[in-house]
């Protein structure tokens, strides 16, 4: 099956950079959120610390926030929500800049060269497929 220039930049180039500008979007709101939290909970506990003995349950409250600390903390690592809004940025804005090219007919797309459009768009693709795979494996391989 045969598929136009414009046929492949609206079906393949523009989905993938739509996708990967969400989840980068996605990523970025959760790791900012999670970190956010973690900050401000972890600021509590040494400012709590000063009145646990004029009020019983900030005893009790301390540790926990400690504990919701150390599992904000785990969830970010998990998540790898940092990473993985670094790493889909910079493929949206690869993947941007190589259709951009190609429109403009820049260097290397003087020639307006659909084949090599689509060669450096599935080879930055696939780059990034293997980056994920090889993280993935890497965490697998810690457990």
């Amino acid at each position: 099956m045969e598929m136009s220039p414009s046929e492949y930049i609206e079906k393949r180039l523009d989905d993938q950079i739509n996708w990967y500008d969400a989840k980068s979007v996605s990523a970025q709101r959760t790791y900012k959120l999670l970190q956010t939290f973690e900050i401000i909970i972890a600021a509590l506990i040494p400012f709590l610390s000063g009145f646990v003995e004029k009020h019983r349950l900030i005893s009790i409250a301390v540790p926990f926030l400690g504990t919701l600390v150390v599992i904000i903390a785990s969830l970010l690592k998990l998540g790898k929500y940092h990473e993985n809004w670094l790493q889909y940025r910079q493929t949206c804005e690869l993947l941007k800049h190589e259709k951009y090219l190609f429109l403009t007919g820049t260097s290397p797309y003087e020639e307006k060269s659909f084949q090599l459009l689509v060669e450096r768009v599935e080879s930055i693709i696939s780059a990034e497929n293997i980056n994920w795979s090889q993280l993935a494996t890497k965490d697998d391989d810690k457990r």
